[in-house]
């Protein structure tokens, strides 16, 4: 697996790397599924701390519902409307009001320095979070904006470290096997977030950064997909779950930077992971 893992990399640097990708611009992380008992991974740069864009929801999601599941909060059809709009369609907005039920903090205007401090310790709730449960490389303690953020938001973010979201592919992969696996809180939850995650590759839509187009294309014909996307003006990643036609099942995290708007990189990189896994 480690093979192909090196050569879909290999390969797309040979493909982009005279438009300007870099080896340090790529990561990946790869789980071949095939024997459901005994899972392989592989990854290429997938323990580097890389901003993940919209990819960090996945764990808001995991968290909203572990903290259901335990009782720190109340499932509501606003907290199952908000998960939905967060994966589905990618909405900040809905991911806003994720955190601030996950952390007990909301934005505003700028606070005082004790004040802060605190008001950023509780934000880091989702953090200390997956920690606790071996993950060494995610940083969730940001809300995604478009324009933002203001107030104590921007104030956080010049005072504390690391001053974004930060997270690696490994631990991405790491998140969507226990979805598939069932092992992400309880059994049923799992089937939850990994159906909000759903994709049709073959779907007819103009929209050139749908969620399903970012690798979709490149798959074979009647793959079924799962997925998340993030992306930035400097950043487009992928976090999949597929099954071919032929029967490979995989996890496959992809995360680039400084090539956002070349749409082309994350398809190659699945295409060649594809075809590697259906003639291993």
């Amino acid at each position: 697996l480690q093979i192909i893992a090196d050569s879909a990399v290999r390969s797309t640097l040979a493909r982009f790397g005279p438009a300007g990708l870099k080896p340090e611009e790529i990561a990946l992380s790869l789980v071949d599924l095939r024997d459901a008992a005994r899972p392989v991974r592989a990854s290429v740069r997938g323990g580097e701390m890389i901003y993940p864009a919209s990819v960090i929801k996945l764990f808001y999601l995991a968290a909203t519902h572990r903290w259901m599941e335990d009782g720190r909060l109340t499932d509501t059809p606003e907290v199952r409307r908000a998960m939905k709009d967060m994966i589905v369609d990618s909405s900040n907005d809905a991911t806003h009001y994720l955190i601030d039920l996950l952390t007990g903090t909301t934005s505003g205007p700028e606070l005082p320095e004790a004040d802060i401090r605190a008001w950023f310790e509780k934000r880091n709730a989702v953090t200390r979070y997956f920690t606790s449960l071996g993950y060494t490389g995610v940083y969730a303690h940001k809300k995604p904006w478009g324009d933002g953020p203001y107030g104590r938001e921007s104030q956080a973010t010049r005072l504390f470290e690391p001053k974004r979201n930060m997270l690696t592919t490994d631990d991405t992969a790491r998140l969507l096997l226990e979805f598939v696996e069932g092992k992400c809180v309880t059994p049923a939850r799992s089937r939850e977030m990994l159906e909000l995650m759903r994709r049709d590759p073959a779907a007819d839509t103009a929209d050139p950064d749908d969620q399903a187009k970012f690798s979709g294309p490149a798959l074979p014909v009647g793959t079924k997909l799962w997925s998340k996307a993030g992306w930035t003006s400097q950043t487009r990643h992928d976090a999949l779950y597929a099954e071919l036609p032929g029967g490979a099942r995989f996890i496959l995290v992809t995360f680039t930077t400084g090539h956002a708007g070349n749409r082309e990189i994350l398809r190659h990189v699945a295409a060649e992971v594809s075809r590697g896994l259906s003639t291993r």
